[in-house]
């Protein structure tokens, strides 16, 4: 078998069944498996699964086992030459696997691999790629030196600014939201740490294979989305979480840093007062428009917003482009899966990303549309039931 999929569940049901549908896809022409396991999630993702993807192996645990050892169990039941570690919370284009699994086998020397990163709103994610986070540069990050300075090599390491966005190459570390990897290397270091809870151990994994003689690479010539932390609220929390695992890195890899102490303490305050403020800045669409063969998908999303939503049964870049220059406010552009394919939607966020553009997308064979506006917060998903009626989840 050439690749197993194992993506690791956790209370996302609706991100969850839209990600496996663009895995499925993907996976056409490949031979390939798909593994979810769920760390005990108290929605009905495991009834859906069961339900809607019955040829998917569904690992059910009885307790959160945190995403080490959740990830680790779907390994260990993988038979794939490589595996894919996803996140629930994104989606692949139907050549996805394709691309990377091509390029992956170019590099000989090749430890992790991964895609490039979009948001909801169809921006570059910088954790894309990443260097090593040394005390030196975990503190150019919180202390935002690294924008100051993003062409001096001292200060633009967290983010591997060497290289572009869309620039291919060596980085040191390869984000846990999507990484592929040959099995047997990923067996060979350990897999994850399963000392790690959450945050930080694909920081941890990706550092350890560069210590076993392999090379990470960054290759953009696969974009996925990641809706980035569908499964957690980043709160004071979270950054309590997140210390903490740096802590283990720094204790497991490097000497302890009293400084980088007190900067994650100032960071963690900088970090929740900036949320604060944030609050509320996600202004809410004043135009809808849909791309959809589906007229009675139009009436229920309408019945939903409260708006008028101006639909289309044919997409063309010409009307996206013609429309920003002729609308000043914000417009939520929903995305019939039906209608479009999940690569031709990735291409088209990413084209307009600059734009006043929104996205939803109604996956194929749904009866929801879900996304998210801004990377700081949780998506949202519209329930649009048969009557016409919606209701949010």
């Amino acid at each position: 078998m050439q690749l197993s999929v194992i993506i690791l569940n956790y209370n996302v049901r609706y991100f969850l069944e839209q990600c496996v549908l663009s895995v499925k896809n993907a996976l056409e022409g490949i031979e390939g498996e798909i593994i979810v396991v769920d760390n005990n999630s108290a929605d009905d993702s495991c009834a859906m699964m069961r339900e809607r993807f019955p040829d998917v192996l569904l690992i059910e645990n009885n307790e959160n086992t945190g995403f080490p050892k959740g990830n680790n169990i779907g390994v260990a039941a993988a038979k794939g030459e490589f595996i894919c570690i996803l996140n629930p919370d994104t989606v692949v284009a139907e050549d996805t696997f394709i691309k990377v699994l091509a390029h992956a086998k170019e590099r000989h020397d090749m430890g992790i691999i991964g895609a490039k990163l979009i948001d909801g709103m169809g921006k570059f994610l910088p954790e894309s790629k990443m260097g090593i986070p040394t005390p030196w540069v975990a503190t150019t990050k919180i202390t935002g030196l690294y924008k100051l300075f993003p062409k001096w090599s001292l200060f633009n390491k967290y983010y591997a600014m060497h290289l572009g966005q869309n620039q291919s190459g060596r980085v040191d570390i390869i984000v846990g939201a999507f990484m592929i990897i040959r099995r047997d290397q990923y067996l060979e270091v350990g897999g994850f740490d399963e000392d790690y809870f959450m945050y930080t151990e694909d920081v941890d994994l990706s550092y350890t294979i560069l210590e076993s003689g392999r090379h990470n690479y960054y290759f953009p010539g696969a974009a996925v989305i990641h809706y980035k932390g569908e499964s957690t609220v980043k709160d004071g929390t979270y950054m309590k979480r997140f210390q903490e695992a740096m802590q283990l890195f720094y204790k497991k890899h490097f000497r302890k840093s009293p400084l980088f102490d007190i900067f994650m303490r100032v960071g963690t305050m900088f970090f929740m007062m900036a949320k604060k403020n944030k609050k509320g800045a996600v202004k809410k669409p004043e135009y809808y428009i849909l791309f959809s063969k589906d007229e009675n998908l139009k009436i229920a999303i309408e019945q939903k917003v409260n708006h008028k939503v101006e639909r289309l049964d044919e997409y063309s870049d010409e009307f996206m482009q013609s429309r920003h220059h002729v609308m000043s406010e914000l417009t939520e552009v929903i995305l019939d899966n039906d209608m479009l394919t999940f690569g031709q939607i990735i291409a088209l966020m990413e084209k307009f990303k600059e734009k006043e553009y929104t996205y939803k997308i109604k996956p194929a064979g749904t009866n929801y549309i879900l996304g998210s506006n801004s990377s700081n917060d949780r998506g949202e998903v519209l329930v649009l039931q048969n009557s016409g009626t919606a209701a949010v989840v």
